[in-house]
């Protein structure tokens, strides 16, 4: 009995999570309230509350969520491949062919959240650059193993590359969901693309 309340529970809580992982990428921290939270789940105030503390509580979560949806999507696409580079290429052509349908409804949270909370809400804004880290450093190893490998050239500098790697993506993302025209990302990935190769051994 107790397992199946247990399961319950965290049915509940993955429901919420996912409703509101939307709702804040669509509407930003402040936008969204709690009444928009209890429409979309359904749920009462004491609902939410007897799973989180705090609107923040749950918008951090949901961040997690929606970066969790987005990640475990591309690593669909790129966990197939052996090739460091080709790796990196396959998260530009993930984008270019989801960019104007993505995992999360409202676009990239990683970007939505990171303009929403730059100076609203630093531990939100921590908890992107965090994100952004583990995204720089996974390219970096993935760099230095094609290095390794003798994929990728040797002068690369792996560290500078992930910084221009995930600028440029996330600037054609912009573009592309600023206009809802996917010819503004195509012209961003072919150069995204031209410098991967670039680096080819």
């Amino acid at each position: 009995m107790k397992d199946e309340a247990v399961s319950k529970s965290d049915l509940t809580r993955q429901m919420i999570l996912e409703k509101s992982a939307v709702l804040f990428n669509l509407q930003g921290y402040s936008g969204t309230s709690m009444k928009d939270i209890m429409n979309a789940t359904g749920l009462s105030k004491g609902g939410l509350y007897g799973n989180f503390k705090t609107k923040e509580d749950i918008a951090l979560a949901a961040y997690d969520q929606a970066v969790d949806t987005v990640w475990e999507e591309v690593k669909k696409r790129t966990k197939v491949i052996d090739h460091s580079l080709d790796k990196l290429k396959a998260v530009v052509y993930f984008y270019k062919e989801r960019i104007l349908d993505p995992p999360v409804e409202g676009g990239c949270p990683i970007q939505n959240t990171a303009i929403d909370a730059d100076d609203g809400n630093p531990i939100l804004r921590d908890k992107v650059r965090n994100t952004v880290d583990n995204w720089r450093r996974n390219i970096v190893t993935n760099l230095e193993r094609g290095m390794k490998s003798g994929e990728v050239r040797l002068d690369c500098n792996a560290s500078d590359f992930a910084i221009k790697f995930i600028g440029i993506l996330e600037g054609g993302i912009m573009l592309s969901r600023l206009y809802k025209e996917l010819h503004y990302f195509d012209v961003i990935a072919k150069q995204l693309i031209d410098l991967i190769e670039e680096l080819r051994a």
